[in-house]
């Protein structure tokens, strides 16, 4: 089992930055590859970011390439989700889910765990 919880969220205003962390307990975490998700009120889930289990490899969604930057720390067994230049369209509930897995197709896979949220809301 990996239990994960994520902090970090709170009230930024546009073009602000903030960093949101996912510390993960549990098994080896360097076992897992990581995605960072979110949802707004009245819409679906959508994939953010991923990185592999050492970090070499990760992805975005176009909506954020060049503005969130994830990263991992295995030794602290946490990931870090650094988002700049924040619009008010990126205002939801940004949650971490980790999955048993060394490939990097972070969109597609389904992942085992999940934390419980952070929001991050963004003002205009």
């Amino acid at each position: 089992q990996v239990q994960l919880v994520e902090s970090g969220g709170g009230l930024v205003q546009a073009g602000g930055s903030l960093r949101v962390s996912c510390v993960a307990s549990g098994r080896t975490f360097s076992r897992y590859a990581v995605g960072w998700f979110r949802q707004a009120p009245g819409k679906e889930r959508e994939f953010v970011a991923g990185i592999s289990r050492r970090g070499g490899n990760t992805d975005y969604a176009d909506s954020v390439k060049g503005r969130f930057t994830i990263s991992r720390d295995n030794a602290k067994n946490t990931v870090y989700l650094q988002m700049n230049s924040l619009k008010p369209e990126d205002t939801a509930n940004y949650y971490c889910a980790a999955t048993d897995y060394s490939g990097s197709n972070f969109r597609e896979r389904e992942y085992e765990y999940w934390g419980q949220g952070t929001q991050v809301t963004v003002s205009s």
